[in-house]
């Protein structure tokens, strides 16, 4: 039963944060550092012939809050939903420093190879997430479990 839930739950984590398009949604309102390095990326996983494309990139404000509003209806909690999806005042997408990408083959080529452009996995348990997170060519480092993680760590929670 609890795996079921759990399967379900990605599911719609999945269709809540990164409804993946074959189009590339593009670098429109991203963080010019960001939109640099996916630009960058992006050739090199073409070169390699891997598809890559941005899912979900810079969000509006309104965009993040109807995000959350359908994660906490669907985890049936803020505290659930934080997993997965945050409030506007504190996701990176709304500030255009966070990109969803796919498919799944070119969100491994870029978890592999990203850090060459300083781009990294930061969230273990959201496959498409990406940020500018190191300098180019360094290591990444660590995942945060989750988004919500990374949020109380840095309020100390």
């Amino acid at each position: 039963m609890v795996l079921v839930m759990i399967a379900a739950a990605m599911i719609v984590a999945w269709s809540i944060a990164a409804p993946h398009a074959h189009a590339d949604e593009g670098a429109g309102g991203l963080d010019p550092v960001l939109g640099t390095a996916y630009a960058q990326a992006s050739a090199a996983a073409r070169a390699d012939g891997i598809p890559l494309h941005i899912t979900s990139g810079a969000r509006t404000p309104a965009r993040q809050q109807q995000l959350w509003d359908e994660a906490i209806a669907t985890y049936g909690s803020p505290a659930q939903a934080r997993r997965w999806v945050l409030p506007p005042s504190e996701s990176t997408h709304v500030g255009g420093h966070a990109i969803d990408v796919g498919p799944q083959a070119g969100a491994r080529w870029l978890q592999v190879n990203g850090f060459r452009w300083g781009l990294c996995r930061t969230f273990d348990n959201e496959w498409w997430h990406f940020e500018v997170a190191t300098i180019p060519g360094a290591p990444c480092p660590p995942m945060w479990p989750d988004a919500a993680a990374r949020i109380d760590a840095h309020r100390g929670a």
